[in-house]
């Protein structure tokens, strides 16, 4: 088996998992990784209209993560800075390096600039930071100074004339530019944006403007040509040859606009990385099985379809070498027809549909409360003298018991497929036990459970996994004191092998300013959280292919997060004000309502929620509402029970719902919200109203008050 990394989530690696996913018997054996910078890439023929606000972000996004999960693929989202094709290893940024046997490049362009020149404007590739920026644009075109200003574009190709066309779709009434060289442009498009109301400059000099975008051609990403490859002069490009092989790198392979045949150079254009797709994973797959490799010839022009607008409607040009045609409506419906039956190539057939009830992963693979409360009285380990614990003291005398020593033990399967994250989730949850003890953690040990695979492979899983805890660990000042490894022995992992990871930790801690106990709610206490909730039904829905890119970068985004700098001021708050922590636990596979559960010990307490105070990551509430949950919801729902009034009449939790029916699909997804597990959750905190006014309003902190504890009514006579 041979590992193989695919750099970039270009058209042609996309169309590549695409054949892997509908054909898994064409995939070649062994642990395969996407590395791209973002979780999505977008169609480049449809970001003018995006541009435009003929659509929406959603609509011109494929999803590389559910793609590489449908085709076997782990992904990697980090950006690549540099290669050692010496060494085969891929660079990237602020994180170890991957290590291949095999690499393919398709990695896009950047804007290229003219050499020595600088310019305020913002290239527009690569595409993500220049919708960010014309995004930002948009907030000041609302303001009537700011509208006055122009804003240009420089650039003479067909590009250019697209994106400002769109632009002045997008805003009627700014004042448009379009810096180009004189006698550049076809006639018809000169009179496009004469009617568009956009000004022409000319002139090859750098561009003056402060605002605007550069559209002035591609350039392949610079640290190919400082790694050594061979590459054009002019662009930046990398050389194959008609196999699609690196010249002089035959177990590199490259595609896209990054690369260059040198036998039949064509312009950097996504249709031709769309064409070289199919070559490429013919020719990948059979370099890797020592079979023989086909040359591929591009062809020598294509038709490329341009948009516009004519009048505020839809319209397009139609380019074939020299000949342009249009514009006219026809030509647009021609162009959405082909747009449109390229992105449904990335819709999830049914075939391909994972089950919706699939285990969930992470932390929402714990046992169940009832079977794990069973086993545990059954081995004498809980009853009115045991009370076990996530995390607990040692039973080690101490001279000052302020300074115990606390010990936890957590792991899970791998959430997702890149180990290295992987490895940081896994840490990063082991430690927040620790952290909601009001404990800094000392040392950590680990079992890293590894599938079966070819020692080069499992050596790679390891030592992205091993990197991933310590990434956790080390701004934390813990050492990664030891550990064991296994191997499965369930058989061949299926793909990817990165799936088949389990990682426990054991870590040890101290409280140096007293241990932060569950049960210790006081009358008049608020309660705060400390991040949103939601991990658990977005992955499950996930599984599903329901869930929003967006929404699950953002949540892995925060889970990455560690919460260890809030434990330091929490710290150093209880320094200044002893006690000011009155319980505390962190928000895991049981829920908001099962671990509040657990620190309602005290019947003579009660404690009220505010429902709509809670706060949720963004589409949680909504898959929630749709009827998604994860695997472990369904058992985590017995503590609703706690919902329910007691023999006293008052609950030991009441939840306002405020303006939303108690009868309605928000309310049962707030329901469902108060019970779904998560994996690096937030901590809950109960505090003093003074110390929550005073944690509330501090900006550099992200507690949200969403209760309040309080004694119970005395029952009715």
């Amino acid at each position: 088996m041979s590992s193989l990394v695919l750099a970039g989530g270009g058209h042609s690696h996309a169309l590549l998992l695409r054949r892997w996913a509908m054909q898994p018997h064409q995939r070649p054996p062994g642990l395969i990784t996407l590395v791209s910078r973002s979780s999505t890439a977008l169609y480049s023929g449809m970001v003018p209209g995006l541009i435009a606000g003929l659509y929406e972000l959603e609509s011109v996004a494929i999803d590389l993560r559910a793609l590489a999960d449908q085709a076997g693929v782990a992904l990697v989202v980090a950006e690549i800075t540099g290669l050692d094709p010496v060494a085969r290893r891929l660079q990237l940024k602020q994180r170890p390096d991957l290590s291949y046997e095999w690499l393919s490049l398709n990695l896009g362009a950047i804007t290229r600039q003219a050499a020595g020149a600088e310019s305020a404007l913002m290239p527009i590739k690569p595409l993500e930071p220049a919708l960010a920026y014309l995004g930002a644009q948009d907030r000041h075109t609302l303001d009537a100074s700011a509208a006055d200003a122009p804003f240009r574009v420089v650039g003479s190709g067909l590009a250019a004339v697209e994106t400002v066309l769109a632009l002045r779709q997008r805003w009627p009434h700014r004042a448009l530019e379009l810096q180009v060289r004189a006698g550049h442009l076809h006639p018809s498009l000169h009179e496009a944006l004469q009617r568009a109301g956009v000004h022409q400059l000319s002139g090859e000099a750098p561009s003056s403007a402060s605002t605007g975008l550069l559209c002035t051609g591609s350039s392949a990403p610079p640290w190919l040509a400082c790694s050594g490859l061979p590459c054009d002069p002019a662009s930046g490009r990398v050389l194959t040859d008609s196999t699609l092989q690196v010249t002089g790198h035959p177990q590199l392979f490259a595609a896209g606009d990054c690369a260059e045949i040198t036998s039949d150079p064509r312009p950097a254009s996504g249709v031709w990385a769309v064409r070289a797709a199919s070559p490429l994973a013919r020719n990948l797959e059979a370099a890797i099985r020592g079979q023989r490799l086909q040359p591929w010839r591009p062809q020598r022009r294509a038709l490329q379809l341009l948009g516009g607008f004519r009048n505020g409607q839809p319209t397009a040009w139609a380019l074939r070498g020299s000949q342009l045609i249009g514009p006219h409506p026809l030509l647009w419906r021609w162009k959405r027809r082909i747009d449109a039956r390229f992105m449904a190539l990335f819709r999830r057939p049914s075939a391909m549909q994972s089950n919706a009830a699939m285990a969930c992963r992470g932390c929402a693979a714990k046992l169940p409360a009832a079977p794990l409360e069973q086993a545990l009285r059954d081995a004498g380990l809980a009853g009115d003298q045991v009370q076990p614990e996530d995390a607990a003291l040692l039973p080690i005398q101490t001279d000052a018991p302020d300074n115990a020593l606390i010990q936890s033990v957590d792991g899970f399967p791998a959430l997702v497929s890149d180990p290295w994250l992987n490895g940081r989730l896994t840490a990063l949850h082991a430690c927040s036990d620790l952290w909601a003890c009001g404990a800094r953690v000392l040392a950590a040990q680990t079992v890293v459970t590894l599938p079966q695979a070819v020692p080069a492979e499992q050596a790679s899983l390891l030592s992205q996994t091993l990197a991933g805890i310590r990434s956790a660990l080390d701004p934390q000042g813990t050492p990664l004191i030891g550990g064991h490894t296994l191997e499965s022995r369930e058989g061949m992992a299926a793909a990817p092998l990165s799936r088949s990871l389990q990682v426990s930790l054991s870590v040890t801690g101290q409280c140096a300013h007293g241990f932060w106990q569950k049960t210790t709610l006081q009358a008049g206490d608020h309660l705060l959280i400390s991040r949103p909730l939601g991990t658990g039904v977005l992955f499950a829905a996930a599984m599903a292919g329901a869930a929003r890119p967006t929404a699950l970068d953002t949540a892995l985004e925060q889970m990455a997060t560690s919460q260890h700098p809030l434990l330091d001021a929490l710290l150093k708050l209880t320094q200044e004000q002893p006690g000011a922590i009155h319980a505390a636990t962190d928000i895991t596979g049981f829920g908001l309502l099962g671990h509040l559960g657990e620190m309602l010990s005290n019947p003579s307490l009660r404690v009220t929620l505010t429902a709509n105070a809670i706060p949720a990551l963004p589409q949680a509430l909504e898959l929630l509402e749709a009827g998604h949950a994860s695997s472990l919801a369904p058992a985590n729902r017995n503590a609703w029970s706690l919902l329910d009034p007691t023999k006293q009449g008052e609950p030991p939790v009441a939840l306002i719902l405020g303006d939303t029916p108690s009868v309605s699909a928000r309310s049962r997804a707030l329901l469902e919200l108060l019970v779904d597990p998560q994996t690096c959750g937030p901590l809950l905190i109960s505090v003093a109203p003074e110390v929550s006014q005073r944690l509330e309003n501090d900006p550099m902190q992200p507690w949200r008050r969403i209760g309040v504890v309080h004694s119970a009514k005395a029952p009715s006579p």
